[in-house]
């Protein structure tokens, strides 16, 4: 039976608006907790002696890659580490006056690490995104793709929008990994079906390219909604937001299995698009703060954080201690811990491989366990190290075959069609995470927006003068259509913030808009569009994507 891993990386677009706490910080928390540690592991697998396989299927947003690959986000990193080494010079004369000395094993354990993971990032000339594509090109890994700025497809207004969120996917995606990607993430997991004129996601997908997507399993009708794990961003923001491991709905029975792809375009479509359906088993087992394995007593706290200077000292402790009482980190026993869950998930995919419910370890068979890669490093810190000596067990495990998703769909083509569920992957697996009486107001004005950039664009890309006016206000667009500002509005826990960029990006793509429209373009709206790319300067090809959706 085949095993996929398949991992989402996304960040929305924070250079150049801002610092702390919700700016380039966050993008370089992210790097410096999860991408540059996985990229790590991944490379130390792949090298000899251990030359274990590890074809882990990995998705990086194409607003989030940007980020990565823009030589600022590279200034901003190394500025990052500065700031986290001055804070461990700093800690051990702050740690004693605090009667804390027992602690300071730990300010070096922190020290060895920033210095270690800063080689790397200087080692890969400061590139994370063409680290990562040296190991696509060499056979270890594959890159899907997934549409622009993470926008929530089922609820945009206009087909055009849905087909610019994955024609820019696609276009970045070649730009940046060097092939057109196979796969595709569909934000949130999102789906909608055909209704009306309408066409379904999957004919989007197609159109677009792609081959194949991930779905939950309720959508598929083969489990209950799990929800995401940690409903929330990253960031300081996530200490007080609502957390949700299941969904309110009552459970329903499954029908179908998760542990086959499934046709979801017609037999004699074209183009052929399957899914894959994530295991609600295995995910859960990693997913659930309660049920799963980030709960365990030697992880490293995640909310207790040292001030000044936020360096984690503590570990779980237990489910209900409070964090005065939590107990200083070991990092060997948590790494042993790491250990221990990556053999009994080994385990359980071979058990998963031998039950009834998986046609008893079929050839055909497959688990698929999907999941942020954020998860891994930043919320559950020992993460990275599990699914590295998960694939370290799984060459005990002969009946259980590690393989990427497109290389399990390469060996057994689907053969069985499904009509998918709409919903997503969110609490209550359905829309209501992004559209609630919270974020309502939301979809209006972007409706609104989304009909007057298609009016005006047809005319404005066939004049030379209004295309640089039409390339950003086609940025803006895709910033104001991102589905993390309805998601962080929704949890609470930074609206402000959110609902002030949602408005920012609007704003600047309707005075760009009603440049175009009113004839402005080849004079204040060039300049307008100028100093706005200096700050949104993402997506070179943009125009490019523009013409194919409107067919020119």
């Amino acid at each position: 039976m085949d095993f996929v891993l398949a991992l989402h990386s996304h960040l929305p677009y924070v250079l150049n608006h801002g610092r702390w706490p919700h700016g380039s910080d966050w993008l370089c928390e992210a790097a410096l907790d999860s991408y540059l540690p996985l990229l790590e592991q991944l490379q130390e697998l792949a090298a000899p002696p251990h030359d274990t396989r590890a074809p882990v299927t990995i998705g990086f947003t194409p607003v989030l890659a940007n980020q990565l690959a823009s030589p600022a986000f590279a200034q901003e990193l190394e500025a990052f580490f500065d700031q986290r080494e001055a804070v461990c010079r700093e800690a051990p004369a702050a740690l004693a006056a605090t009667g804390d000395a027992a602690l300071l094993p730990l300010v070096d354990y922190w020290k060895a690490r920033l210095s270690r993971l800063r080689k790397l990032f200087q080692s890969v000339d400061r590139d994370i995104v063409a680290a990562f594509r040296r190991l696509q090109d060499d056979g270890h890994l594959e890159i899907i793709g997934s549409a622009a700025t993470h926008g929530y497809l089922p609820l945009l207004a206009r087909d055009e929008s849905v087909q610019l969120q994955l024609t820019v996917g696609r276009s970045e995606h070649r730009r940046l990994f060097g092939r057109d990607p196979v796969g595709c993430w569909l934000p949130e997991c999102a789906y909608r079906p055909r209704a009306g004129k309408r066409r379904g996601i999957e004919d989007h997908l197609a159109a677009a390219g792609f081959r194949y997507f991930f779905t939950d399993a309720h959508l598929a009708r083969a489990g209950t909604p799990l929800g995401m794990y940690a409903e929330i961003p990253l960031g300081a923001e996530r200490f007080d937001a609502e957390r949700h491991d299941a969904s309110s709905k009552p459970a329903a029975a499954a029908v179908r299995s998760p542990y086959q792809a499934y046709r979801v375009t017609p037999p004699r479509a074209k183009r052929s698009v399957a899914t894959l359906v994530r295991d609600p088993r295995s995910s859960m087992q990693v997913w659930s703060r309660h049920q799963g394995y980030p709960g365990d007593e030697w992880y490293l706290e995640f909310h207790k954080i040292r001030w000044p200077g936020g360096l984690k000292l503590w570990r779980v402790t237990g489910p209900d201690v409070d964090l005065g009482a939590k107990r200083p980190y070991d990092p060997a026993a948590a790494r042993g811990r790491a250990g221990d869950h990556a053999r009994h998930f080994a385990h359980l995919l071979a058990e998963i491989a031998a039950a009834p419910a998986a046609g008893g370890a079929k050839a055909a068979g497959v688990v698929v366990a999907p999941f942020d890669t954020e998860l891994f490093g930043h919320w559950w810190f020992e993460g990275v190290d599990f699914l590295a000596a998960v694939y370290r067990e799984l060459r005990y495990h002969p009946r259980i075959r590690a393989v990427t998703a497109s290389q399990h769909l390469a060996d057994h083509p689907p053969r069985v069609g499904l009509r998918l569920a709409e919903g997503s992957w969110g609490v209550n697996g359905d829309h209501t995470m992004w559209l609630n009486d919270r974020t309502a107001w939301t979809w209006p004005r972007l409706r609104a927006l989304e009909g007057a950039f298609w009016k005006a664009a047809p005319a404005a890309l066939a004049s030379p003068g209004a295309r640089p006016v039409l390339a950003q206000a086609a940025r803006e667009l895709l910033l104001a259509q991102a589905s993390d500002w309805q998601f962080m509005i929704s949890t609470g826990a930074v609206p402000d913030y959110a609902e002030r960029r949602f408005k920012l990006h609007c704003d600047d793509a309707e005075r760009l808009v009603a440049a175009l429209t009113s004839g402005s373009a080849g004079g204040g709206g060039v300049a307008l569009a100028a100093e706005l790319e200096r700050r949104d300067g993402l997506f070179p090809n943009v125009l490019d994507a523009v013409a194919e959706v409107l067919g020119d």
